[in-house]
């Protein structure tokens, strides 16, 4: 099949078995293109909370599908590749943690998105890149354990001097890649543009950034600005998406190798089966299951998240 033959077939799919697709920003165009809803970990955790659909067939990375499947534990939630991780949300343990807390039991945890649902339960609220300030500012506590990214961490940190804010060694492999020396090679090479990170990269190319968001952040930004060239500092699909938004303006990646390998697993062909199966038709499919209380113990930094970010 051709890719818009694929295409046209997920979408008459998708709509015999009743599934919602959400796909994350750094999914490939033509993923994108028959997603119900696209967004950042943020709008996508709001959208997975309101969804009406009886399945939802998540296009990103495991903690995502979880995060949806812990707001609506009662709908049938599959990832679209099931090898599709996150190293980041992987790089800390439950147990680690509530020793942490237990040496310091005044200081509340603050979770990145990007963590396992069991990490999740020893928690006292989620936040991502597009919220953190927002919730670290509006949180009853001075003293914060900020985890596991320490550079989206750092910049929190620099930006909410008045919270005593401790930090762990985790992060981003894909957007701690980028280096200095880079991208002042992007800036000569580009010396009209405007540089937009992503606070996930480390704080030294952090500060040679015009401006720093979230996913979703930097492209409604690059959007509204009255500059025409951009250097993106985040995952390559983003320049990629944007060009094709505003084609009358031109989108730069810092370097070719910003690439989530994990995003970029999810194919049309895997969405395509993964409908099949819903519909009992064939192909397979991987169904996100989680037991009642690991959901009611997760869902609270999440519900959190959402109060305090709304």
């Amino acid at each position: 099949m051709t890719v818009r033959e694929l295409q046209d077939n997920i979408l008459k799919l998708k709509k015999e078995t009743n599934t919602a697709i959400l796909a994350h920003c750094y999914q490939a165009r033509e993923i994108t293109e028959i997603a119900d809803f696209i967004g950042d970990s943020y709008k996508l955790s709001v959208d997975a909370k309101g969804v009406d659909n009886e399945n939802i067939l998540f296009c990103g990375v495991h903690f995502m599908a979880e995060t949806a499947k812990i707001l609506s534990p009662q709908k049938h939630v599959y990832l679209a590749n099931r090898n599709a991780g996150c190293p980041m949300a992987e790089q800390m343990e439950p147990e680690m943690i509530s020793a942490l807390r237990a040496a310091e039991p005044d200081r509340k945890v603050i979770a990145y998105i990007n963590t396992t649902a069991a990490l999740k339960t020893v928690c006292d609220v989620c936040v991502t890149s597009s919220s953190a300030l927002k919730i670290v500012k509006a949180i009853d506590s001075e003293k914060l354990l900020f985890i596991p990214d320490c550079n989206l961490g750092d910049y929190v940190k620099k930006n909410c001097p008045e919270k005593d804010i401790k930090l762990l060694n985790g992060g981003c492999p894909t957007h701690a890649r980028l280096t200095v020396k880079e991208v002042k090679a992007a800036k000569a090479e580009h010396p009209g543009a405007l540089f937009l990170v992503h606070p996930e990269c480390t704080p030294d190319v952090v500060a040679l950034a015009d401006y720093v968001g979230s996913t979703t952040g930097i492209m409604d930004y690059a959007k509204k600005s009255d500059a025409k060239e951009f250097i993106i500092g985040t995952e390559t699909s983003i320049a990629e998406h944007l060009q094709y938004d505003c084609p009358e303006k031109k989108f730069y990646p810092v370097t070719k190798d910003i690439v989530c390998h994990n995003m970029k697993l999810t194919t049309l062909p895997d969405i395509y089966n993964s409908l099949l199966a819903i519909g009992g038709k064939g192909g397979e499919s991987f169904e996100i299951e989680m037991d009642d209380q690991l959901i009611a113990d997760a869902r609270k930094c999440i519900d959190e998240m959402i109060r305090l970010g709304g």
